[in-house]
């Protein structure tokens, strides 16, 4: 009887020394299959971007900015900036007329129409080579709606759209 029991102790050891030596071997394969599996690729590093400095006094935002004839009177001021597809800036958006924004309406005038050479400082105008006739008798400009675009004699171009 001693040897039966033994045998069954040297069979159970050899069993756990068989579990043992198949767990090492899983988890060596499973160690190996993670450095065998693709690293994802490397991206490479953007090119750095291209930089351009502008003097203080050679260029100004426009958004907010007075516009007035070139009499001197005063024609509102520029709301928004309109661009065709290419991304080129073709007109401007003025707040015309009104009082404290009631009465006011929305004008596009063409960019070409505007004059920015006196343009020194934030307190500083910019010039519509129109009247206030003319800009008063402009239809109004509403968003998601054809936009009529008002310009000065001789200087308005056509768009051309690929639709």
């Amino acid at each position: 009887m001693t040897r039966t029991v033994h045998r069954f102790r040297n069979a159970r050891a050899l069993g756990g020394l068989v579990g043992l030596s198949l767990l090492a071997g899983l988890q060596m394969n499973a160690g190996h299959a993670q450095q065998a599996s693709p690293t994802p690729p490397t991206k490479e590093p953007a090119p750095p971007p291209s930089v351009t400095i502008l003097g203080a006094r050679d260029a100004h935002g426009v958004l907010g900015r007075d516009v007035r004839s070139s009499t001197g009177e005063d024609m509102g001021h520029i709301v928004d900036v309109i661009v065709d597809l290419t991304g080129t800036v073709r007109a401007a958006v003025i707040d015309f007329g009104g009082f404290l924004g009631v009465g006011s309406r929305k004008i596009v005038v063409d960019w070409t129409a505007l004059d920015f050479k006196h343009i020194a400082d934030k307190s500083d105008q910019v010039t519509l080579d129109l009247t206030k006739e003319q800009v008063k008798a402009a239809p109004e400009y509403k968003e998601d709606k054809p936009v009529v675009v008002l310009g000065a004699a001789g200087k308005l171009s056509p768009w051309i759209f690929d639709h």
